[in-house]
């Protein structure tokens, strides 16, 4: 699988599947495409997660968004392997109020990054073709803390958003199949 050439270790995993009845360049297709903007629990969960952040702005005394809301926008394509599996990357300090992302070019950059105390972190879409004209999806995130302090950090906080985030990633796949399907 491509995500093994990007993170091949790891200390935190989520994966979850679903079948779908349509065909996997089309699964895939709807995947590499998805956008959750219409999905009210995932905007909710969002802005949960970034209240902070605004918060802190307040304070400070700036009311003007600082950037976009997180979203699948925030990652770096790494690799695709047409009718098998996408590969996105994401690194930074993402426990910071402000995700800490640093922002990357490429899947070089993703490779090449390894700053003190942060994380790289690679989720994919892969697809399986099964009986039937069906096809299993799956997403599997995997995050590689680079140093015992970025691991000490994210520990926590991997524990508070991983119900929510096993909640976004399945109705990322039901709106897949949607998607998929209609095609």
């Amino acid at each position: 699988m491509l995500i093994d050439k990007y993170v091949p270790s790891f200390q935190f995993r989520e994966r979850h599947t679903l079948e779908i009845s349509a065909q996997a360049s089309d699964v895939l297709r709807a995947a590499i495409n998805y956008q959750p903007d219409n999905d009210p629990i995932i905007q909710a969960a969002i802005a949960i997660r970034e209240f902070p952040n605004k918060f802190i702005n307040r304070i400070k005394g700036n009311s003007l968004p600082t950037k976009r809301p997180f979203s699948l926008k925030n990652f770096t394509l790494l690799d695709y392997l047409e009718d098998s599996e996408a590969v996105f990357g994401l690194t930074g300090r993402f426990w910071q109020a402000d995700y800490g992302q640093v922002s990357l070019q490429n899947s070089e950059d993703f490779l090449n990054f390894n700053a003190h105390g942060a994380a790289r972190l690679a989720l994919n879409f892969s697809v399986e073709c099964l009986a039937n004209s069906r096809t299993r999806l799956a997403t599997e995130t995997r995050v590689c803390c680079l140093d015992a302090e970025a691991k000490r950090k994210f520990t926590p906080y991997w524990y508070l958003i991983r119900p929510i985030s096993g909640l976004i990633r399945q109705k990322m796949l039901a709106t897949i199949r949607r998607t998929a399907t209609v095609s």
